[in-house]
């Protein structure tokens, strides 16, 4: 496994360049090893298809330099992943906890809180470095964000209405491709 913490200032320093923001990277094991990073623009919190091909294509540009020098910061084959957080999005950076306030929110931590690992309910945000959440068994509950191992916004109604796509031109039309219609009809020809 590579240093995830050098590889994500790396990755950081090459997303800033384009103006965007690093969410989140992580290092998927199992049979293909997959490196996945999640950004966004700052001011849309979204990050459109065109924006994760140029990131994709600096990273991989920026990879293949750092391999002919000698210095590859991943060892071996592996899978690029550059993505958008989705409106479900991870919960990675302290701003994410006071910026998605008032959303209901699913935590992990790595240790509890009065004996609880796990917490759901709205959050509430930041207060003096603690994460502040109003837990549905429990009510307001305060964590460390070290102890954090996960968060994640729940998708709800609330969530889809405060959250606006960038462009939802042309997403209910349908685009016709030509030669599809045999397929269609059963002709085996």
């Amino acid at each position: 496994m590579p240093d995830l913490e050098a590889l994500t200032a790396l990755i950081a320093s090459e997303a800033e360049a384009l103006g965007f923001d690093l969410v989140r990277v992580a290092w998927l094991g199992g049979d293909e090893r997959t490196l996945q990073i999640m950004a966004e623009r700052p001011d849309t919190r979204q990050l459109g298809i065109d924006d994760c091909a140029k990131l994709s294509r600096r990273l991989s540009n920026k990879f293949d330099e750092m391999e002919e020098a000698g210095k590859d910061p991943i060892d071996g084959a592996y899978r690029l992943e550059v993505s958008s957080p989705g409106i479900d999005r991870p919960l990675t950076r302290l701003k994410d906890f006071s910026d998605w306030a008032g959303h209901e929110v699913r935590v992990n931590l790595t240790a509890g809180v009065d004996g609880r690992k796990q917490l759901r309910g709205d959050l509430i945000g930041v207060e003096d470095g603690m994460i502040a959440i109003d837990d549905r068994k429990s009510g307001k509950m305060l964590f460390d964000p070290a102890t954090l191992h996960s968060a994640k916004l729940m998708l709800t109604d609330r969530l889809i209405a405060a959250t606006a796509p960038m462009d939802a031109q042309g997403a209910d039309e349908v685009e016709e491709i030509a030669g599809d219609d045999d397929a269609e009809d059963g002709d085996e020809n």
